[in-house]
Order: structure tokens, then sequence, then C-alpha cells
């Protein structure tokens, strides 16, 4: 469900099994992409000004912030989502049940294989 800005501001139901919108998708990832930058600068920042008071948490943010624009443009690339799995509209033919050989006198007639 989203609320549609602007003066009526209705909301809007989706009630399809069809995937967000291409530019509901791009903004996910860019929000995703920007909220990575912004924890990467920040380790950066905290690298920086804990570099000569605690060098271990420091090497811990510089690590941080020399993985995260990775991490972040994996994300950012991934692509959209999967659609989701709608109800399948194969029906399948009931099976029959197989006929049972008739036995006479205890054993079974050979079949067509059994008698060349």
């Amino acid at each position: 469900m989203r609320k549609r800005s602007g003066k009526g501001a209705a909301q809007v139901f989706q009630i399809t099994g069809a995937r967000q919108g291409l530019a509901d998708d791009v903004r996910a990832r860019q929000r995703k992409y920007v909220i990575s930058m912004s924890v990467r600068t920040l380790s950066v920042i905290l690298t920086a000004v804990l570099w000569d008071v605690q060098r271990p948490v420091a090497i811990v943010t510089l690590v941080l912030g020399a993985l995260l624009p990775y991490v972040a443009v994996v994300f950012a690339n991934g692509g959209r989502e999967n659609a989701p799995a709608l109800p399948s509209t194969f029906v399948p033919a009931p099976t029959r049940p197989m006929i049972a050989p008739t036995v006479a006198g205890g054993v079974a007639e050979p079949g067509p294989e059994e008698r060349g």
C-alpha cells in the first residue's frame, strides 16, 4: 500500500501480483546507496579522528570505509526484485487407475511381451 502525495492523499492499494514500478525500484536502490555511502563517510571521518586515540577502532573503521563502496554498488546494481509467484493456471489431468491383470487359477496370464 502506498500513499499518493498531493492534495487528495488518497491511498492506493496494490491488488495484483505485478512488481513495483521502475521509478519506485530505482528510488529504493538510490536510497540504499546513499545510506551506505553516508555510513562510509562517517567511518572515514571516524578513522581520521580516532587514529591517534584508539588505533584498533580506527583500523576497523578504515576497513569498513574501504569495503562499503563495493557493497553499496553491489546492492545498488542488484536489479529488481523477483516477480511474486502467481498461482498456476495449469490444471493437471486426473490420473486414471490402472486395471489389474486378471488371475486365472492363481497365475496371471502372460502379457504380449512374455508370449513371443
